[in-house]
């Protein structure tokens, strides 16, 4: 029989782990958040695969904002659901820039167990707020 609570600390571990690589960088960790066949999906962008993920969040044709020195997200409120070997999460964001608040949104998860942990089967982000400062390009906004 499942642990409940030990998936569901496992997923919140997964969150945070996506975080705080894509904060500080590290693409290549934060796409290893996504099984095999993991899907993320982003206002202008859609990737299937680590590999795709990680040179997708890697897009050398959009030169990052000198400007954009300090990047933190912020999850809240997640909520799990835990059915066998496969999971569902949906959580607010916050993303803090050194212009301040940038922007905000939702995260909307499907999760799988794999032999390497809880993985990102497919990962919806949408945007619901964008600062007419942001640091980042501008986004479609729901």
């Amino acid at each position: 029989m499942a642990d409940l609570a030990a998936d569901r600390d496992a997923i919140r571990d997964l969150l945070a782990r996506y975080t705080y690589n894509g904060d500080r960088g590290r693409v290549a960790e934060l796409a290893a958040c996504f099984a095999a066949d993991g899907v993320i999906e982003y206002p202008g962008n859609r990737a299937v695969g680590p590999a795709a993920i990680a040179e997708a969040l890697s897009d050398r044709s959009a030169p990052r904002n000198p400007a954009l020195t300090f990047v933190r997200h912020h999850i809240t409120n997640p909520l799990i659901e835990v059915d066998g070997d496969a999971a569902t999460a949906r959580s607010y964001f916050a993303v803090h820039t050194d212009a301040g608040p940038d922007h905000s949104g939702t995260y909307s998860d499907q999760l799988t167990r794999t032999a390497q942990g809880w993985r990102f089967a497919r990962r919806l982000v949408r945007i619901d707020w964008q600062s007419p400062q942001t640091l980042f390009r501008p986004m479609v906004s729901r």
